[in-house]
């Protein structure tokens, strides 16, 4: 036998040889590929690394000038430039603030133009303008300043001939003073600051035999505010032929209710009549006065409570045959007010048969046109045969005017400020169809919410509270 140890086998160490190299060969080729793909991507997971934080530091720029904007109260435009390295979009977070365009693009400078309205606010207001690109945010602060504004809780003030005190409230945001045009009449304070000041009116007793007026002046504000102020005597013009036997000038305490033994409240509920919405009361109900007196005038004010409107009916408890019956008034403002001064006598039941005189009746739908009609059995509205005049009456809801009636046993006639507007004549037919003015009546003063004339285009609620306001009614008989 061979002996292993013993034998050389040459050929093999050749073959060793060669196997070694060829896996070494293989291995350096194997190791050649490899190498450059694993350092590729080792070097490229670098880059985009870096690549990324680039981006990063670059995507969130983006510039305005200026960063903040400041207008007066008249309002107007102002420009902001925009530049950014992104796309940018741009809104406004307040409905007065306008901007154009809402937008732009990047490495662009954009001018944007800023418009805001004129202001009417008590206080400054503040907006902000809101940029954005992707995540980022950037906000621009928009300030306008107030206008001066003052405001009083009275524009008029009436007085007896007695000497008299009022109290004036003025609301202002800025510094104020007053001046007033007459000596007779004082002020106290006479300046205040921004805030709420109550100023104290007092008037001397009016012994001059006729009416004065004076007129309260305050500066501060944007535009001078003014308040008349205007003194009665004792003397009543009285109309040639007649004398005075009833009045009622409101000359009581502010805060008081008319006076009982004049006159009567109608309750009723909504409804009751010519399909009116409001529901009368006596002056007061739910927290709510529809009937009082400050500053020598009655107001009857129409006011939302809850679900319903309250207002106010007043008639004198007197009644009267004939004579010359007159108020000064001021009538309310707003789609669904009427208010009326005027008579029916005490069998009012019987309508129209019983006769109705109306000396001024105006609809808030139609402002300043006020009417005067009568309706009887022969002639009323129901059946389209009325007997009315209407006439424009400039101011009418603005400032107070005079209505009167002269009631004769031949005539009814109407005036307003002393110029006549209605005549009816009695017919002399003895015949109650068309002349049931022969007996008694008693004036009326209320204000209506909606119904058959009041509301024939509907009622708008914004108007409410509104308040029609009387300053005396007198009554002259022969």
């Amino acid at each position: 036998m061979l002996s292993h140890g013993s034998v050389k086998f040459p050929y093999l160490h050749n073959l060793n040889l060669e196997i070694t190299k060829t896996m070494n060969h293989n291995l350096c080729g194997i190791l050649a590929v490899a190498t450059p793909v694993l350092f590729g991507a080792v070097l490229c997971s670098c880059s985009d690394k870096s690549s990324n934080e680039e981006q990063i530091k670059t995507v969130t720029e983006i510039n305005v000038t200026p960063e903040s904007l400041m207008f007066d109260a008249a309002g107007g435009e102002q420009t902001v430039t925009v530049t950014s390295n992104a796309d940018w979009s741009l809104r406004s977070e307040a409905d007065w603030v306008k901007v154009f365009p809402g937008g732009g693009l990047k490495g662009t400078a954009t001018d944007v133009k800023v418009t805001v309205g004129e202001s009417k606010e008590f206080e400054t207001r503040n907006a902000l303008l809101v940029i954005k690109s992707g995540e980022y945010v950037k906000n621009i602060n928009v300030v306008q300043s107030a206008p001066a504004i003052i405001s009083v809780d009275k524009t008029s003030l009436n007085a007896g001939s007695e000497a008299a005190k009022f109290s004036l409230t003025v609301t202002s945001n800025v510094a104020w003073s007053a001046a007033v045009s007459d000596s007779w009449c004082k002020l106290a304070p006479a300046a205040g600051e921004a805030g709420e000041t109550v100023m104290t009116v007092e008037c001397e007793a009016n012994t001059s035999g006729s009416e004065r007026a004076a007129q309260i002046t305050i500066e501060g504000g944007a535009k001078p505010l003014t308040v008349k102020l205007v003194q009665y005597t004792d003397v009543i013009a009285t109309p040639e032929g007649y004398s005075l036997v009833w009045n009622d000038e409101f000359n009581t305490v502010d805060g008081s209710m008319p006076d009982t033994d004049k006159w009567y409240y109608d309750i009723w509920p909504a409804g009751y009549v010519n399909n009116e919405l409001q529901r009368y009361v006596a002056g007061e109900a739910n927290g709510v006065k529809t009937a009082q007196i400050a500053n020598g005038i009655l107001s009857i004010t129409a006011a939302k409570v809850g679900n319903e409107v309250l207002s106010a009916r007043l008639n004198t408890k007197e009644l009267f045959l004939y004579g010359y019956f007159e108020a000064r008034l001021k009538l309310p403002k707003g789609k669904g007010t009427w208010p009326a001064f005027w008579m029916m006598p005490a069998d009012g039941g019987n309508w129209p048969h019983c006769g109705e005189i109306d000396i001024m009746e105006e609809v808030g739908v139609n402002p300043n046109y006020t009417s005067s009609s009568i309706h009887c059995t022969a002639y009323n509205h129901v059946i389209g045969t009325q007997k009315t005049t209407e006439r424009f009456t400039a101011g009418a809801e603005d400032e107070f005017h005079v209505y009167a009636l002269e009631w004769t046993p031949d005539f009814i006639r109407t005036y307003v400020d002393g110029q006549e507007l209605f005549y009816f004549a009695n017919d002399n037919k003895n015949d109650e169809n068309t002349w049931p003015f022969n007996k008694p009546f008693h004036p009326i003063l209320n204000l209506a919410w909606g119904g058959s004339w009041g509301g024939m285009s509907g009622v708008d609620e914004s108007a409410l509270p509104a308040v029609y306001e009387i300053d005396y009614v007198r009554i002259f008989q022969k």
